[in-house]
């Protein structure tokens, strides 16, 4: 197994070198070698996920040690990997949903002049999400971590000659850099604590430590999660980075850089269970950020862009369940995995939409695309379906566990997240019912010019795999148990569930919800030309400007640190400074002076000796008598 896991990132980490380093030569292979080289991972985790059960389950999990990293004091870091139940699963995700978005590249990336680095970085991207999630140490994790972060910055920005491409890709950065920062100090707590950052070691050590101590380091363990995953107040970036080529956005939605949050916040089970004010801070970031998104999502024009909003939402469900401890992990794992099918598919139903449509976004654009693009609408249909949660598709059996959780957690604040859970499931009903409807029903409003017309095999064939998970993804890993019972050895068994509201009231109150979301978008969208000003309300203003998001950061962030900025540049450049140079400018001024005793001339230096013993003269005299 050992050479199975180190094959697991090592195969897309070596062909991202080949393809960034091999030149122009590859530009007519590069985009087939770097499909091959995601599939060649998707095997190695195939194998490996079929190693891992053919143990017992108290024995699925192997670690492997590349080679010593490096040591300084108290820390030594070996460059080691894990393979465990949790870790397969999103193996198995990122290099699954991985390849089929590399095939969807082939053609949607055709007549790029820089695809083969385009593959180059998607192959960067798969390797350092895998290397993130096999990590065996927080610090090798941070390695992962930081390459996921360098990977979705040149892939935002890939189109650089675009300023709203190259502004995206800087934002997702610097966003990421905040959460970067409470991961690096996590690591520092966690070895000042512990004395060690492995997992193995630290982890089932987490109930030593004291209360406080556990508690900033849960919160800056979220702070990281906040900033990949997207989630308030470190959002702002998601919907910049729709800037991007679309299968980027597929990949970074659905099977890489969003999910990482979701994973460090599972991995990290034991710090939260020992740290509950921390762990309220994630029910309240996951419940808070899925309105928030799904909000946002209702008055977005631009296809990417509500697809994006339902992400932040979605992920949101998952740090919601992730907060719940015990009993929510294996829910959010599921809805995640779930999640991974329908959100890439939606995604990739966008691109081709975008393809048939001369790379139009607006879904005011849009409208009568079904006859024209069949395989498109109805797999974009099924992600559809299955996002909103209808019965028996996956959206249904992950989104419902997480509500039925909700509801059954800590009394009265168990019945206000449930509550937020049923709003959001109904909002989601709303504005995906209206990105479906704007874009694939009613009359056609083509620009002129346009001619509309179905993607090339290449492109639909991954969306029709892709449906296929969205149809039977949910009931295959919730009915029975499946990924609840496969991952407790990893993350814990849930305890047994005392629900107050029987799980068929659950599952009418959110379907009737949904219901009512997908009845008003089917009434609001009668009229889709856009209200004038004055015609929008406070609340649709604020959903268009994502909330005011960007704001919030401008006001609280940016703008106070200009003004420190300012104010330090003032102090150093007249006080510092000026305090500096007072220095000189005495000496350069007595300088001055005294040069004027220094003329060279003699009747000068003769008058001033007859003026000098003059005085001495009238000196002696006055003395004398």
């Amino acid at each position: 197994m050992g050479p199975l896991i180190a094959a697991l990132p090592l195969i897309p980490l070596a062909g991202a070198a080949v393809l960034l380093l091999g030149g122009r030569r590859l530009d007519r292979t590069g985009h087939l070698l770097g499909t091959l080289v995601a599939a060649g991972s998707f095997v190695a985790a195939a194998a490996a996920f079929v190693g891992l059960l053919g143990r017992d389950g108290a024995d699925r999990s192997v670690g492997v040690v590349l080679y010593h990293w490096f040591s300084g004091g108290d820390l030594s870091v070996d460059l080691a990997l894990r393979l465990d139940q949790l870790s397969v699963c999103f193996a198995l995700l990122i290099t699954g949903v991985g390849t089929l978005i590399h095939v969807y590249s082939v053609g949607y990336m055709a007549h790029d002049p820089g695809r083969r680095r385009f593959f180059g970085y998607l192959n960067l991207f798969l390797g350092a999400m895998l290397v993130l999630v096999l990590a065996d140490d927080l610090v090798v994790l941070y390695l992962g971590w930081e390459g996921v972060g360098l990977a979705s910055y040149l892939l935002i920005g890939f189109w650089q000659h675009k300023p709203s491409a190259a502004t995206a890709a800087k934002k997702a950065f610097v966003v990421n850099r905040v959460g970067d920062m409470g991961l690096a100090l996590a690591v520092a707590v966690t070895l000042t604590t512990f004395g060690t950052t492995t997992f193995g070691e630290f982890l089932p050590r987490a109930g030593e430590a004291g209360e406080g101590t556990l508690t900033w380091l849960g919160l800056l363990l979220l702070l990281a999660a906040c900033a990949k995953s997207a989630q308030v107040p470190l959002q702002s970036w998601l919907g910049d980075a729709m800037e991007g080529p679309t299968p980027v956005s597929a990949l970074i939605h659905a099977a890489t850089m969003v999910t990482a949050g979701v994973y460090l916040i599972v991995r990290a089970g034991p710090v939260f269970e020992a740290a509950p004010v921390a762990q309220g801070f994630v029910l309240a970031v996951g419940a808070v950020t899925l309105l928030f998104g799904a909000i946002i999502g209702c008055a977005k024009d631009d296809i990417k862009k509500a697809l994006a909003a339902s992400t932040m939402s979605q992920i949101g469900y998952m740090v919601l369940a992730a907060g719940l401890g015990p009993a929510g992990y294996a829910l959010a794992i599921a809805h995640l995995l779930a999640h991974g099918c329908f959100k890439a598919g939606l995604f990739l139903g966008a691109g081709s939409v975008m393809h048939g449509m001369d790379d139009e976004t607006d879904m005011r654009r849009y409208g009568g695309l079904a006859k024209v693009m069949p395989v498109t609408a109805v797999t974009f249909g099924l992600g559809y379906l299955a996002i909103i949660g209808v019965p028996p598709l996956s959206g249904f059996y992950t989104k419902d566990g997480i509500i039925e959780a909700a509801l059954g957690h800590d009394g009265f604040w168990g019945i206000v997240l449930g509550g937020i859970a049923i709003l959001g499931a109904g909002i989601t009903g709303f504005y995906m019912t209206r990105v479906m409807i704007l874009t694939f029903f009613g009359a056609p409003r083509w620009r002129e010019g346009t001619h509309p017309h179905e993607s090339p095999s290449v492109m639909t064939t991954p969306m029709v795999v892709l449906a296929v998970g969205s149809i039977g993804a949910g009931a295959l890993l919730v009915l029975g148990g499946r990924v609840a019972d496969f991952l407790a050895p990893a993350v814990g068994s849930a305890p047994e569930a005392h629900h107050t509201i029987p799980a068929w009231a659950v599952t009418a109150l959110v379907l009737g919800a949904v219901a009512v979301g997908v009845t008003v978008a089917i009434l609001a969208t009668r009229t889709v030309p856009v209200p004038a000003p004055s015609e929008v309300t406070p609340l649709t203003r604020a959903a268009r400007n994502d909330l005011y998001g960007d704001a919030l950061n401008e006001a609280v962030f940016m703008r106070p640190g200009q003004g420190a900025t300012a104010a330090l540049l003032t102090a150093e450049s007249k006080g510092i400074d000026g305090a500096i140079n007072a220095i000189p400018a005495g000496i350069g001024g007595a300088s001055v002076l005294l040069r004027r005793w220094q003329t060279g001339y003699a009747r000068s230096y003769a008058l001033t000796m007859l003026a000098g013993t003059a005085v001495l003269i009238g000196a002696a005299a006055v003395w004398v008598s």
